[in-house]
């Protein structure tokens, strides 16, 4: 009963594995290896993806080869982490013959995103950022925290998305030592500089991508997607986004997942994708 709880993504993967891809998931850093969770730094979650796929590739054993093509899927955390792979791919893993990249509620901006979750029943999530970029980036969080506030970092240490009752409906008011929430204090440094280093959509990607996010996410806004995609069409990316009204952040995972087989199966079979950026406004 906990994997069938735990292991979710095992009913999205199921998908691929009928379809006869070859599938490669990553923990990510800090999960499973020593160290606090990287959660949502944008470069190690970029690097975490790309080298499952290089491990998948080199793997002995099994059929796929340096020509084998690859496509970068996740959702929520995964979202942000295949937006960064995506970018990241032709400087840090050029080798790779990604065709393209689905992230599905990317958080790609983590200030509207903080301020959203902070005092929600997804505040644990805002609690998962906070130590992982913090971690990061070597900022000691006693310095920003009261007694209460380090107790629920300890604590948070040891969680996962199914602790997010622990935290749910708390302001990050009560944590910090002067009483502000960590939205203050993320637009002062050192965190602005964090948070701006991490905001993705900076660089443009050189694959076809497809943004799916729910106008109805209570997580990460809709409109942080939206901007994403307009800010990698500035650029003079191939993007289309795809707008679903399913409730919830949970909810949108579903059409995420099935509008993902054909956005890879024309990815390998080398249809091109028509740009949707004319429609994003």
């Amino acid at each position: 009963m906990s994997e069938t709880l735990t292991e979710y993504e095992h009913y999205l993967l199921k998908g691929y594995l009928v379809r006869g891809y070859a599938v490669a998931l990553t923990d990510y850093q800090g999960l499973g290896t020593p160290g606090t969770h990287t959660y949502v730094n944008r470069v190690a979650q970029a690097r975490a993806v790309l080298d499952i796929a290089r491990a998948a590739i080199r793997r002995p054993g099994t059929t796929l080869t340096s020509s084998t093509p690859v496509g970068l899927y996740g959702y929520s955390q995964g979202g942000g982490a295949t937006a960064a792979a995506a970018e990241l791919a032709p400087t840090y893993a050029p080798e790779l013959r990604v065709k393209g990249a689905l992230a599905g509620a990317p958080p790609a901006d983590l200030t509207p995103v903080a301020a959203n979750l902070d005092g929600s029943a997804y505040a644990e999530f805002l609690n998962f950022a906070l130590l992982g970029l913090s971690a990061g980036y070597g900022v000691d969080l006693r310095d920003y925290l009261n007694d209460k506030g380090r107790a629920v970092a300890a604590a948070t240490e040891n969680h996962c998305v199914l602790d997010l009752a622990s935290s749910a409906f708390q302001r990050s008011s009560t944590l910090t030592r002067d009483g502000r929430p960590l939205t203050a204090h993320l637009a002062e440094e050192p965190f602005a500089s964090i948070v701006a280093d991490n905001r993705i959509g900076r660089i443009k990607p050189t694959v076809p991508v497809l943004i799916s996010h729910s106008g109805l996410d209570d997580v990460i806004p809709y409109a942080v997607g939206r901007q994403l995609a307009k800010d990698w069409c500035a650029k003079g990316a191939n993007v289309r986004l795809s707008t679903n009204v399913v409730p919830l952040h949970v909810g949108g995972v579903a059409p995420s997942s099935a509008e993902s087989y054909a956005f890879f199966e024309a990815r390998f079979a080398g249809i091109p994708q028509v740009s949707g950026c004319w429609a994003i406004w």
